[in-house]
């Protein structure tokens, strides 16, 4: 299991960022949380096995239709327990 903490900026508020990347850590079985910033960047915890991450993460990088990820600021950090992917506010 690997886990990334992420900042991602960009259109990434107000397009719906968040649940696109809830629904899509549910399709590859990733769990952790996603929130907006103040900055109007968005921040990621997610927590998967490597050939999951690798696909999720690519699909983050696309984001919703709406969106534009100009950046993704990745950061590998010790995994915690999540009982799945939640929206945190």
């Amino acid at each position: 299991m690997i886990a990334r903490h992420c900042i991602i900026t960009g259109r990434v508020q107000g397009v719906g960022f968040r649940y696109f990347t809830h629904r899509t850590a549910g399709e590859h079985n990733i769990k952790g949380w996603v929130r907006n910033l103040p900055s109007g960047a968005v921040e990621m915890c997610a927590i998967g096995d490597d050939d999951a991450m690798a696909r999720f993460m690519d699909e983050v990088e696309r984001g919703p239709s709406l969106a534009m990820v100009e950046h993704i600021e990745i950061r590998d950090v010790e995994p915690e327990s999540y009982s799945g992917f939640s929206i945190e506010r």
